[in-house]
This record gives structure tokens, C-alpha cells and sequence, in this order.
């Protein structure tokens, strides 16, 4: 930024006088916040207005992201730390009587996801902004976004997060640029001249009204933009409010603003599943029209649209893109279905996120043809000519070829959906995109496997590393030099310093520094003393079975049963840390924590455990308190059943900031062991084609159970009333197929495996200088896991766009 201090006092001075008729150094602190966050705003707008107009001068192919959640987490440090000013605005804030470090506190996490779908579409966007690539972000502006979870009685509660309230600060409404998304009525058709013609009669309109958010990539000119959409009423029914009828002119109101009022609602009842139906319709429906009206400002044709834009589905909530830019081609520009189809295959790109059957989307038709009747038609279309297709290749196969299909078994399959059209497909680390072409995608990677590759994921280094972990940035700056800021690979050079004692004496003090601040934190919200100079073990990630903090905490009540019956029975002290929001709807995961919380009141308070172990949940986990959970990391928990996670982001969050890996050889820890070595990652349990086997071949969990005593007791004391609750559901889970099958994500069959990892990391920890150079190692190999590198790859080898 060019402004000299007296400059951006003055700017700062109108803005206050402008929003509160004051001077900015009379401001409370709220005041002082949003007069800072508007002249951010006002600046990247200005900048993003430049960017786009001189690459859309020079003709570039523009990449449009669309996704379900942008989890954005804080803005004000993230965009005064890219744009390289966070030093001025400390000083000119400080002279008008402000403390930057007080606005940062106020500024709200952006709630716009649910975990690391999210986070990773923030991280690209950075990415892409960083290289210098036009790129749009296009999702919804949820009013209440991801819950805020509280913790009561040991039990996870759902409260409304109003991030709007400061958080609207960063947004620019506009109204001007508002389409219309239909739902529900029936559709009319006709032939007029020749042409087939179709209208939706009887449907329910709502009016979506876009929201920018900037996005700053680091020490660039370039601004990009995440489109947010709202939805509200079109027009208000005064006739019938005036005849008395208040209901009638009220509901279309509610029925349109509760579309964009909450990030994924419960989806366990039918009202559910039709509203995340229409949230999905409204993002695609609403982008797809503002990317086509914005290509016809510029080029006024549609004929060399395939080689301007590009659009990504990021896993398969906005797969509807498919059949409504099939709609908008052919409803309304009068594409045939072949025209239309051959430019619907060449603009779009999907990536998968998932291998678990039951995460792969799918709709009843029942639903999804009375809420999209026009969309359905299509899509019927498209399923009926991909039919026809496969069984010329398949001949007979009539299995296969309803595997494959867009639409069976009364249902439309997403996943199928973006197979039958998209001309790219990756996966997200090497493990998942081979599981994907020669597992459940095997028949389409078969008939062309050009269309299938991998993009492992990456991370914005910069916010995880720099921003969220000043001492380690700072001290990685002094002795490495500036070029890890623009190249991650540069941080290999700390590998010549692996033998240098004072480096590690000095990693090891920032590391200690990061825990002292945690463990202040903790203390503050949990009212627990934990000890710096314990393992901080640390499992941070959305709830869920597969990703298996069950398995943690049954390891954690393992431990506590060893020191309670043998006084020999040595232990490292731990400090176990989990933070982790369940779906509102999931009642097994919401049990898990409580689970959590009930061992951690047992053990935290029990003379057995005193000095040695800590169980500390903390509540309402996010961006913002991840950036305070990671640089204090001594281990990072990747333990999912080998095969079921994608890839995983948090490992490479964990691992840039020197923490040592525990996991299973799954996602994308298969590529950092390659990375680091097998002497600084701790790998267990069974691997992927070792878990089909095991469940191939009839799970028996009680073979696991009956040769491990303490495991026995362990489960016992699920029901046994010693942790003050009882969790009878848990234990059938893991017992019982009462589920479907015992224990499907094998706890106890990777059980032992995992104890003796612990007990690994438990010597390694007491050699300081081991386990100092096992952290450093993970610092320096970080390099493949950074976003710019995963964005490079998209956009050479996916979106064919130039620099």
C-alpha cells in the first residue's frame, strides 16, 4: 500500500466521519473495527476493479470455484498480512490511541463451512490470487453459517453464530447484479419455429442477490473475489397483506430468506433434504447465470465460451451445474442439446472428496423432481443418451451399466452426474485418486482415463505458518532468508541445519513459547492447568466415526486403567487436546464427545492420573482457534480407517509447524511419509487393502478383544457408571451389528497397533534432541503440501489456464 502514515490517518479520519460522525480517534474500539475493515474493503475493491479489468483486457480464461462452504475464518489479519501493512496500521493505530491486537479479537470467523472442504476452497482461493490467476469463489451467504457449539453437561448444544453482525463489514451487496432462481410448478413445453420451447409455470421465484468478499493473495496486485448469495423475496404480496391476508403475504418471504439462513441444516427429515436440495439449486442456478450475463457484456456470443471460463465443482453439492448450464444454453440462448452438452463437457471439472458410499450424494427422485421439475427433465435426458452410451460399451451388463447411471433405484446419483459431463476428474491425494479409478470410479477411468488425475491438496503456508505462528515464521525468516514467503519448497534448506544443536534448542523454545499460550488459553476457557512440558497431543478435526477419535479416547482410558492397577507403569505426560464440531443431526458423533468430556472429568480430577495425563476438549473449534491449537501441536492425530479419508488438510497444517505425525497410511499421509521419512512420522494400524481383507473376510472384533485384557476393560467402563455417565450405544457399535456391523471403522482391530505407537512417541519425547530433529524434518519437507503448488497443477492441467 502506497500511503504514507499521515495519509492513511486521514483516510481513516473520513471514514470515521463518514460512518459515525467522529473522529477515528474518538472511536470505540467496535466503531474503530469496521472504520479499518471498510477502508480495507474500499481499497480492495478499487484493486480488484484494476486486476480484472486488465486480464479480462488481455482475453485470460477466468476459473470459477464453486463450492458449498468457504470456510474464510477471520479476514482483517489475513488481508493487512498479504497486503503487507500490518506494521503501518499497528503504528498509526497506536498513535490515535488503538491496539490492532483489540480489533483482531473483535473480528468474527467467517462460519461458512464445516470443515476442511471449506477451509481448502479459502486456501485455493489465496492461492489462485497469489499467482496471479482470475479467479471467482461462488457460494452462499448464510446468515447464521456453522453453529456455535457449547458444551453443556459434557454434551455438544447448537446455538445460532450471527457472524453478520461485524462480519458484514466485508461485504459488498450487489443489488443491481440480482437473477431469479425458480423452484417447484410444472414445466410447459412447445415447438415454436422449429425450436423446442419450455417455461415453468406455477413455481416459486426467489430473487438472489450477490455479496463480495475480497480476497488478497500475498505481495501481488492481484484481488479476486468470493460471490456470497442471499436469498430474498422478489417482490412483497401487498394485494393479499391488504385484503388481511398477513400468512399468504408472509410466506414466500420465509420461504425464500430461510434458503441462505443456515449452512447445512439437518438433513434427517424430508423438510431437511429439500432445503439443502434448494440451497445446492440456488448456488449453482444463480452463479451459472451471473458467469454466462458477464461473458455476453464481453464477448456477446456465446461461441467461444469454453475457451474463456472455466468452472470447477468442488465435490458434488454443486453438481446441479451440470443440468442448469444444459438450461441456460438451451432454455434460454437456443443451444441444441448437442451444441450445449459439447460446451457443458468442456467448461466443467470436478473433484471428488470422498470414497465412503454413503458421502456420495444422492437424491430421491421424488423430491428432486418436484422441487426441480425442468432440472429433472434434463438430467433424465442426460441419463437416458449416458444409457444408451454405456451399452454400447457394456453390452449386457445391466449392473454395471445401473452402477454407472446418472439415475436408478429411485434416486439421482450426484457423483454420476459429474462423470457423465465433466472432462476433468481428480482425486486429492495419491491414495484416494487410485482408490477412485481403480475402485469405485474403475468402469468410467476404463472407457478414457485421460479424464482422471490427481491433485493432492494443499495449504495457504502463509496464513498456518507465518500469520498463525509468528515466533516460528520470524526465527525460519532470520536464519533461512525471505524466499519460503513466495516458495515453500525454499524451508528444505532447514534440513542442513537437522545436526545444529542451537537450532534445535531454538525450535524447541518457540515450541514451548506456542504452548504457554495455549495452555493459558485453556485455562482461561477450561479452567484446566496443563503442563508445557507434556506431549501436547492434538486431534483437531470435523466429528465423525471414521476419522476415529474414538479410538483416541479409548487409548486415553487405556492408560488411565494402567496407572490406576500398576504403580511401575510408566508414562511421558500428556496433554491430549481435541477440538471438533459434530452435525447437528449426528447423534453417534455428538455421543463420541460427550464420551470425550466424560473421560476428561474422570481423568483430569483423579489422583491416579495427576502430573501424567490431561484431557482437555476445547468448545466451538474454528479458524481462528485452530490458528492458536496448531503451533502448539507436539503430535498431530491422523488416525482414520486407512482408505476412508480423502486426503486430510490439518496434517499439513499440523506438520508445517513441527509437529510429528501419528496416523494411519491413509490420505495424504502416505505422501508425507514419503516425504519425511519413516524415522519422523509414526505410521500404525492396517492398511487399506489389509481393511478390505479383514472386512472381506468376516470381522470377528471379539478375536481383538479377548486377547487384550485392558481392552476389555476399557469397553467396560463405557457402561460400567465409573466415567458418571453411560454410553451403552458406543459399546454396541463397536460390539454389536446393531449398526450394520461391529465396529466398521476397526477401533479395535488397529487397537494394539496404536498403543505402541504412543508408547514409541512417549521415548522419542524424552530425547529432546530426537524428537526436536523429527519436528524440524517436518518443517523442512513441507514444501509438496503447499496450495500454490496444488493451484499450479489445477490450472495447468485442469482449467487450462495461462499465465
Amino acid at each position: 500500500m502506497p500511503l504514507p502514515t499521515f495519509e492513511l490517518t486521514y483516510k481513516l479520519n473520513e471514514i470515521s466521519s463518514r460512518l459515525f460522525s467522529i473522529s477515528f480517534n474518538n472511536t470505540t474500539d467496535i466503531q474503530a473495527y469496521k472504520v479499518v475493515c471498510t477502508y480495507i474493503k474500499e481499497l480492495l475493491a478499487k484493486k480488484q476493479t484494476e486486476f480484472y479489468n486488465s486480464q479480462i483486457k488481455k482475453e485470460k480464461k477466468q476459473v470459477y470455484y464453486m463450492s458449498m462452504e468457504f470456510l474464510v475464518g477471520t479476514s482483517l489479519k489475513n488481508n493487512l498480512f498479504n497486503l503487507g501493512v500490518e506494521k503501518l496500521f499497528f503504528k498509526v493505530l497506536s498513535e490515535n490511541g488503538k491496539n490492532l491486537n483489540d480489533l483482531y479479537a473483535l473480528d468474527p470467523d467467517a462460519g461458512l463451512g464445516n470443515g476442511g472442504l471449506g477451509r481448502l476452497a479459502c486456501c485455493y482461493m489465496d492461492s489462485l490470487t497469489t499467482q496471479n490467476f482470475v479467479a471467482t469463489g461462488f457460494s452462499i451467504r448464510y446468515e447464521f453459517g456453522i453453529f456455535k457449539q457449547k458444551i453443556i453437561d459434557g454434551w455438544q448444544m447448537e446455538f445460532p453464530d450471527n457472524w453478520l453482525d461485524k462480519g458484514e463489514v466485508w461485504l459488498r451487496p450487489r443489488e443491481d447484479d440480482a437473477v431469479y432462481v425458480s423452484f417447484g410448478g410444472e414445466t410447459e413445453e412447445w415447438y415454436e419455429n422449429g425450436h423446442f420451447k419450455t417455461k415453468l409455470k406455477n413455481c416459486k421465484t426467489v430473487k438472489a442477490i450477490p455479496y463480495d468478499m475480497f480476497i488478497t493473495g500475498y505481495n501481488t496486485k492481484a484481488v479476486n473475489k468470493l460471490v456470497l448469495w442471499s436469498a430474498v423475496v422478489p417482490d412483497f404480496d401487498m394485494s393479499a397483506f391488504s385484503r388481511g391476508d398477513y400468512l399468504r403475504s408472509l410466506e414466500q418471504n420465509t420461504m425464500a430468506e430461510v434458503i441462505s439462513k443456515v449452512l447445512y441444516p439437518a438433513d434427517d427429515h424430508t423438510e431437511g433434504k429439500r432445503l439443502r436440495l434448494k440451497q445446492q439449486y440456488l448456488l449453482c442456478s444463480a452463479s451459472l447465470q451471473s458467469i454466462v450475463n458477464f461473458h455476453l457484456k464481453k464477448y456477446k456470443t456465446l461461441s467461444n465460451i469454453e475457451e474463456k471460463i472455466a468452472i470447477h465443482i468442488n465435490d458434488t453439492h454443486p453438481a446441479l451445474c451440470v443440468p442448469e448450464l444444459m438450461r441456460i444454453f438451451m432454455d434460454e440462448h437456443d443451444l441444441s442439446w448437442d451444441e450445449a452438452f459439447l460446451k457443458c463437457s468442456k467448461i466443467l471439472t470436478y473433484t471428488n472428496h470422498t470414497v465412503m458410499s454413503e458421502a456420495l450424494e444422492k437424491w430421491s427422485v421424488e423430491l428432486f423432481k418436484t422441487e426441480l421439475p425442468r432440472i429433472y427433465k434434463i438430467t433424465e435426458e442426460i441419463n437416458r443418451r449416458l444409457v444408451k452410451y454405456l451399452s454400447d460399451i457394456y453390452p449386457n451388463d445391466y449392473k454395471k451399466i445401473d452402477y454407472m447411471s446418472v439415475i436408478s433405484d429411485g434416486y439421482v446419483k450426484m457423483y454420476n452426474l459429474c462423470l457423465s459431463c465433466c472432462h476433468k476428474i481428480n482425486g486429492v491425494s495419491a491414495l484416494h485418486t487410485k482408490i477412485l479409478t481403480e475402485g469405485i470410479f474403475k468402469d468410467y477411468y476404463n472407457i478414457d482415463n485421460a479424464r482422471f488425475l490427481n491433485v493432492t491438496n494443499g495449504i495457504a503456508y502463509r496464513r498456518w505458518l507465518c500469520q498463525a505462528n509468528p515466533n516460528l515464521s520470524n526465527y525460519l525468516l532470520k536464519l533461512l532468508g525471505p524466499g519460503f514467503l513466495t516458495d515453500c519448497n525454499a524451508l528444505s534448506e532447514l534440513k542442513n541445519h537437522k545436526n545444529n544443536k542451537t537450532v534445535l534448542t531454538d525450535l524447541y523454545t518457540i515450541k514451548q513459547q506456542n504452548k504457554a499460550a495455549l495452555a493459558k488459553y485453556i485455562s482461561q476457557n477450561n479452567g484446566i492447568k496443563v503442563d508445557i512440558n507434556s506431549v501436547f497431543d492434538v486431534q483437531i478435526k470435523r466429528l465423525h466415526e471414521y476419522k476415529r477419535q474414538l479410538l483416541n479416547v479409548l487409548h486415553i482410558l487405556y492408560l488411565y486403567i494402567r496407572l490406576k492397577e500398576d504403580k511401575n507403569f510408566h508414562i511421558t505426560p500428556k496433554t491430549f487436546i481435541f477440538g471438533a464440531k459434530a452435525s447437528a443431526g449426528y447423534i453417534m458423533a455428538k455421543q463420541i464427545i460427550s464420551l470425550i468430556n466424560s473421560a476428561a472429568e474422570l481423568i483430569n480430577n483423579s489422583p491416579v492420573t495427576k502430573d501424567l495425563i490431561k484431557v482437555v476438549f476445547l468448545e466451538d473449534y474454528r479458524v481462528s482457534l485452530a490458528e492458536k491449537i496448531i503451533p502448539a501441536a507436539d503430535i498431530s492425530e491422523q488416525i482414520s480407517l486407512a482408505g476412508k479419508e480423502a486426503s486430510g488438510t490439518g496434517n499439513m497444517k499440523l506438520m508445517i509447524n513441527g509437529a510429528v505425525t501419528l496416523g494411519t497410511l491413509d490420505g495424504a499421509n502416505v505422501e508425507i511419509l514419503k516425504c519425511v521419512g519413516k524415522n519422523n512420522i509414526y505410521i500404525f494400524g492396517n492398511t487399506e487393502k489389509q481393511v478390505e481383507e479383514i472386512l472381506s473376510s468376516g470381522y470377528n472384533v471379539f478375536n481383538y478383544i479377548n486377547k487384550n485384557p485392558y481392552l476389555k476393560q476399557v469397553l467396560n467402563m463405557l457402561v460400567s457408571g465409573e466415567l458418571n455417565k453411560r454410553f451403552p450405544d458406543i459399546l454396541d457399535s463397536l460390539t454389536t451389528n446393531k449398526y450394520g456391523i461391529a465396529d466398521r471403522f476397526l477401533n479395535l482391530a488397529d487397537f494394539d497397533s496404536y498403543v505402541l505407537a504412543q508408547e514409541e512417541i512417549s521415548r522419542a519425547y524424552e530425547n529432546k534432541e530426537k524428537f526436536g530433529r523429527m519436528s524440524l524434518m517436518n518443517i523442512a519437507n513441507a514444501g509438496l503440501f503447499s496450495a500454490d503448488r496444488s493451484v499450479l497443477e489445477y490450472a495447468f492441467n485442469i482449467w487450462d489456464l495461462k499465465r
